[in-house]
This record gives structure tokens, sequence and C-alpha cells, in this order.
């Protein structure tokens, strides 16, 4: 038989190998094997086994098999044959994005203990009697002691710590065969420490019944559309009908994915889930150590569990047979690849569920237009929760003019807290109720300037300016992560007024320490985030009991968590995403806005936000206001239609990048002219221009963008672009397909 190995390299393509007698009944499709290639060996998957090899020389053959039976499920490989063509890269990129790079690697192997227990009870206990007066044996009676009281094996390890032994008294014990050295596999746990309260079902509301009746049958065949998108409002239980619909498909002997779109919000996600389902649940994430991670999905692959958890990369657990797929907050943009392929979570979710006949949940309460669109051309069955799960009102949102609140630093007074959110914290913290203070930018100040010269401190590698961060009193760029003391005077003229422009979390936390001085304040973001990976589960544990009253953050902290003692939302800067330049800024500012403003009055008080904002009248804060989706989806879909951007049509993004910029423009304009002259009629194509930034590590970018309704033929010819045309070393050319940044 021959096998068709698809090797680590980015060749897109295949090769024919023999597969030995030795290996014969052991080598399938997703099988990894190591096999000869060039003048050395390659790891590489199996695509397929076949009885006629294409090459028509002397095949070589497979030198071995992965020993820990790392194998693809066949549904997974031809998942990454779609992505590869979908999304322009090579077959390799795609089957690597299948992997968690601890079980690609093969360095990690399953975790064995060595563990000792009594073999024989009665010789054990005349063994001690017997030496029980010779002060020589006193260790190794110590260690017998330890075994005897326990009924299970226990780790070597931790009985000579307990005894203060030596491994000798082991040995000893082991050659008088009283005891017996054993080899256990364990599973490295990311929860081994923690513990949940099982929960029950809870009786569902109304609409919540309409929307599990509707799954029901989706999942039984009676409904022959396979993806629905639950509009939710915040605090409306989707969480609860995610829960039961997976046990639906539980009981179906089917299994259940369930993808949240921030590592932070799996912990709350898994404890929820751990209540409900128990050890039927498993984690994936990139928080977890190498040795969790290919516990974990060697777990999911050998069927040990039914239910998999975790952020982007959990849409490829390694399951044979998947029933429900669930995608919470389905908006979202981090469920969008930054690297090759580009992949979006939630369409890649869409397309597995089509291939295995899985039914798709996309949850949000802010729906991406795309998604919307679709359940309105009856593509998606539509299920709308218009009511919280406890009949608790939305919280009531009001607008601050700050071009009226503008305060005087100099008289020590705070300009970034107008005065009705501070006194509205203050009325937060005399009844013992907490708040949440939103501002999507960590650090403590945008830019460091100087007022005589004009310098900025910026990043000579990707042209923007640092971000100051007092604390450490350092300049970090936000691009590459370049890190430098901040200087003490102007580096250009030496002027000691150095200005810093604009705030970040680390200064509005600063503000509020002066502002509230008996508040316990905490401060999350990535800069806080950084010391564990369960740190941001200790933070949320410690708001959740009340030991914070105020907590700061950006977006980690806008979605997804449930708080009911928080009874008061700020948004210091309700105008920040809006005067971005890019045609999704009105649409990302909407949901975000209202995914924060969320987190207030989920519990038994009733809970207030506050916008604050330089442009008040601006129709995305209106329609935020007033917990309008529709309002606002109305408008921006007019808007949309009419300069032709999706969801009406489809967009490609093109990049270059090179240190040298020239190369990186002649290649682009190349082509531009290539494109321009073969593209389908309708299909609109783009000059080359920068990207923002222009400069990123240290090269420039530049890209090309192409619109039109159906990019089919373009996308093909892009991926000959980048994958078959030679390019010079120095330039590097990815596609991206469905760009959601076009910058």
């Amino acid at each position: 038989m021959i096998a068709e190995v698809i090797i680590d390299l980015a060749l897109d393509r295949g090769f024919d190998y023999a597969i030995p007698a030795v290996l014969a009944g052991k080598i399938g499709p997703g099988s990894r094997v190591k096999v000869p290639f060039g003048k050395g060996e390659r790891q590489g998957f199996v695509l397929a086994v076949k009885e006629y090899a294409e090459f028509k020389g002397k095949l070589r053959e497979i030198i071995s098999t992965d020993a820990n039976s790392t194998r693809l499920p066949a549904n997974l490989l031809h998942l990454a044959e779609w992505m590869s063509q979908y999304y322009c890269c090579a077959a390799e990129h795609a089957v690597r994005t299948l992997l968690p790079a601890a079980v690609r690697s093969g360095r990690i192997k399953e975790k064995v203990v060595g563990k000792a227990v009594v073999s024989d009870r009665d010789a054990a206990i005349e063994y001690k009697n017997r030496f029980a007066s010779d002060s020589r044996a006193a260790v190794r009676l110590r260690v017998l002691q330890i075994l005897l009281d326990s009924a299970v094996p226990l780790p070597r390890a931790e009985v000579l710590e307990q005894a203060g032994a030596g491994p000798s008294a082991l040995k000893t014990l082991a050659k008088a065969g009283i005891i017996e050295l054993i080899e256990e596999k364990t599973v490295r746990s990311p929860w081994a420490d923690t513990a949940v309260v099982p929960t029950l079902p809870l009786p569902p509301t109304p609409e919540q019944s309409v929307c599990l009746k509707k799954i029901k049958d989706m999942l039984d065949g009676t409904e022959s559309r396979r993806v629905m998108l639950i509009r939710g409002v915040t605090g409306s239980g989707k969480t609860e009908v995610y829960l039961q619909a997976i046990a639906m498909a539980l009981e179906r002997g089917e299994n259940a994915i369930v993808l949240v779109p921030e590592i932070s919000l799996t912990p709350q996600t898994v404890r929820r889930f751990r209540a409900r389902f128990g050890e039927k649940v498993s984690v994936l994430h990139s928080r977890l150590s190498d040795g969790e991670r290919f516990d974990e999905w060697n777990r999911i692959r050998s069927g040990s569990v039914q239910i998999a958890v975790g952020a982007r990369s959990a849409l490829f657990a390694p399951f044979e047979k998947v029933g429900l797929i669930v995608v919470d907050e389905e908006h979202e943009d981090s469920y969008k690849q930054s690297e090759t392929p580009r992949y979006h979570a939630r369409d890649v979710a869409v397309k597995r569920g089509a291939m295995e006949g899985a039914v798709v949940l996309l949850g949000s309460a802010t729906p991406s237009l795309e998604s919307y669109t679709n359940s309105l051309k009856d593509k998606y069955v539509l299920c709308e929760l218009l009511q919280r799960a406890e009949a608790q009102p939305l919280p009531e949102i009001r607008v601050v003019d700050l071009t009226l609140e503008r305060r005087d630093e100099e008289e020590g007074k705070a300009s970034f807290f107008s005065r009705p959110l501070i006194d509205a914290i203050y009325k937060r913290l005399g009844r013992g109720e907490q708040t949440i203070l939103f501002l999507n930018r960590r650090g403590y100040a945008r830019k460091m300037e100087c007022e005589d010269c004009g310098f900025t401190a910026s990043c000579p590698d990707c042209a923007v300016a640092y971000t100051y961060h007092r604390k450490h009193n350092l300049l970090s760029c936000r691009y590459c992560g370049a890190q430098l003391p901040a200087p003490a005077v102007c580096p250009q003229c030496g002027n000691e007024e150095i200005r810093f422009v604009g705030s970040g979390t680390e200064r509005i936390e600063s503000q509020a320490r002066a502002i509230f001085p008996e508040a316990r304040i905490f401060r999350m973001d990535s800069d806080t985030m950084r010391s564990g990976k369960h740190t941001h589960e200790s933070v949320l544990n410690r708001f959740r009991s009340g030991d914070i009253d105020i907590l700061i953050g950006t977006q980690m902290i806008a979605k997804g968590l449930h708080f009911p003692g928080v009874t008061l939302v700020g948004v210091l800067n309700a105008d920040a995403g809006l005067v971005i330049p890019d045609f999704r800024g009105g649409e990302r500012s909407f949901q975000l806005l209202t995914q924060v403003a969320g987190r207030a009055g989920r519990g038994d008080l009733p809970g207030e936000v506050i916008f604050q904002s330089f442009d008040p009248s601006h129709p995305v804060i209106g329609f935020a206001m007033q917990h309008d989706f529709k309002g606002f989806a109305e408008y921006e879909l007019e808007v949309r239609k009419e300069l032709e951007y999706p969801p009406y049509t489809r967009m490609i993004a093109v990049h270059f990048e090179s240190a040298d910029e020239e190369l990186a423009v002649r290649s682009a304009e190349t082509l531009w002219n290539f494109l321009s002259a073969n593209a389908s009629p309708g299909v609109l194509v783009s000059p080359p221009e920068a990207g923002f930034p222009e400069r990123l590590a240290g090269k420039y970018r530049y890209l090309l963008l192409l619109r039109g309704e159906n990019l089919a033929r373009e996308r093909k010819m892009i991926r000959d672009y980048v994958l078959k045309t030679p390019h010079p070393q120095t330039l590097h050319v990815s596609a991206d397909v469905d760009v959601r940044n076009p910058c």
C-alpha cells in the first residue's frame, strides 16, 4: 500500500511513500509518520492510503509512525483541505492549524508517575514488627507505615518527602517483596485544584423554550437548515440554551464544541459547563501548559470526554462525530486568525458543521451584520431572546457630553472622570455595590511628546508612537512589543517638560485611586494579567465575591461576564472606535458599547450605564443608548449597500511585506495590473496602498483590496500567485480572505 504524506514544509503538495510490512495496518489517513526527505528525515501526516502511486520510480519507505498514536480524524483532514483552498494557504499550514504545538512537535509525551503500593500486607506487618527495635530500619519503617495507611498506590516522591527518606528505602522494601514499585499514567489536568458545585437545568423561559424546540428540530432533521443565529440581549440566558442543547446532542451519542472569544472568558464558561456535565468537559486554549494541552487533546481524541470548550483553536477538537458547535459572541474579531491561514473560526465552524452534519449555534446580543443578513434571508434559523432570563430590566443608559465636562488638571480635577460619573461611583461605594470602568486602551498614556520641538517617542521599526507605562517608567510598542526606559528629557532638544498625551487604563487607575481613596480598585488588562495562567480567574473570583469595588479594564472585561453585584458601568470614551478609518468602525463600536453596558444590572438591583462622549449625537451612540440593535442594523446596512461593502460583497486583501519598500510596492503593482486585467465583471481591484502602520517590525507593508459579490475566480488566481509564483526571499506575500480589518 502507498501513503500520500504531507511534509511539515510549505510545499502545498503530498509525497508518495511505501508502507513497509512492519507498519501494515498501523497507518491510515491522519497518522503522523516519520519519512526520509532529501538527505534527512521529516515529520508528516498521511493524507490518504492508496494502491497506486503517481510517482513511477522506486518509492522510499515510511520510517515509523507515532508511538503515541497521534492521528487526525479524517473529517478534520477534509476541513483542512477546504481551508487551504478557501483561505489561499499551503495545505501544510492548514494541517498545522489543526494541531496544538504540544501535539504537533512530538516532544511532549504522556506523563508517567512512579508509585509504590504494599503488595503483601501480612508480610509488611511482619517486617514492621521484626525491625521495630532496629534503629537502622527507622526510615524504612516510616515509609512502610505511610504505604500501609493508604488503600491506593502513592507517588514515590510524595512518600519519600513525607517520610524524610531517600530512594534506597523503597528499593530495599521492594527487594524484600513486601511493596511493589509501579508506573502509572496520569493526566495533567488544568483544573486539578478546582471544584465546582453541580447544577441542574433551569426551567426555560417562554423564549428559551421556543429556541430549544427549534434546536431539537434541527438535531432531529425535521428542520433542514443547520445553522441558528441566537440574538439574545445581555442576560437573556443564552448560555442556559447552549447547555440544554448540548444535553440533547449528548443524548444522541454525539459530541459538542463550544467556542468563546476571549481566554479570560474560558474559566467562567468551563466552570458552568463542568457544573452541568462534570468530567465530560475538556478545555483547549493557549494558556494551558504544553503537557496539559497534550493531555486534553488526547482525552478528546480517545473519546474520554464529549465536550470541548475553548477559544478559537478548540474548533479543531479531534472528535470523530460532532453533533453541535456553539460559537458564543459570534461577532467578535478575536475569532479571526491574524496569521496564515487567516481563517475566521465562526465561518469555519459553519463549514465543519456542514461537512459533518452538525448543528451550529451562533450566539450574540449584537450579531455580526453578515450573520444577521443570513438570518434575514432565511439561510440561518433566527431565534430571538429579547427579555432577560431573571426578568431584570435592561440598564438605563445616559450620555455625558465631555465637551461640557472638561476639567483643568492643574486645578486638581480629573480630566477623564466627569462629575456625573464621579457622583454615580460614590453612590455605589456608599451602598456597597460594584462598578466597572471601561477604556479599550492599556498603558498610562497613548504617547509621549515634547511641546518645544514636537518630538514624539516612536518605535523605529513600526512607525507608531510608543505607549507610556508609568509604573515601570517604560515606553512600549503595541505592535512588536519592543520596550525601553522612558527618557527624563526630550532626546531631541533636551526639554525637561515632556507631555503625556491620551489616556490608558493605567492612568485611569491612578486617577481613580486619587478620587476614591477608600475604594478597593483593580485594573484588568494585558499588562496586569501576565503573571500566570490562573490570573484571570483569581481576579474575577475576587470581584465576584465582593473583594473589589471598582474594576477597571479593557475589552477583556466587556463581555460574557456575569457579576450580579455590578450596578454601574462607566464607558470613559465612547467615541474611541468611531474615529478609526475602518468601514466596520461603527459596527464594532455599537457591539462593544452594548456588550459592556450589559454587565450592569444582572442581579436583583437595577443597573445604570454612563457613556462619556465628545460626540453624544452620533447615531451609533444613540442606537446603543436605546439597546436598539435592529435600528442600528437597518442604518448600517443601508450605508454598506450603498458603498458595496460586506455583507453585500466579499473582500480579499493581499499583503506585501518587505524591508525593501520599493520591492513591496513594485510587487503589489505587478499583481494589481494582472488582476485589473483579468478580474471578473463587477469586481473592484483597488490600487496598492500602505498598510497601517506602514512599517511593522522593520518591514514595509502594502496591500491590495478586492471587492465583489463573488470572488471565487479571483481567489484561485490569488492562491496561485501567493503559492506558485516565485518571490524573493526578502518579500512575504499573504492573502486575507473575508478580511475584517483592511489595514
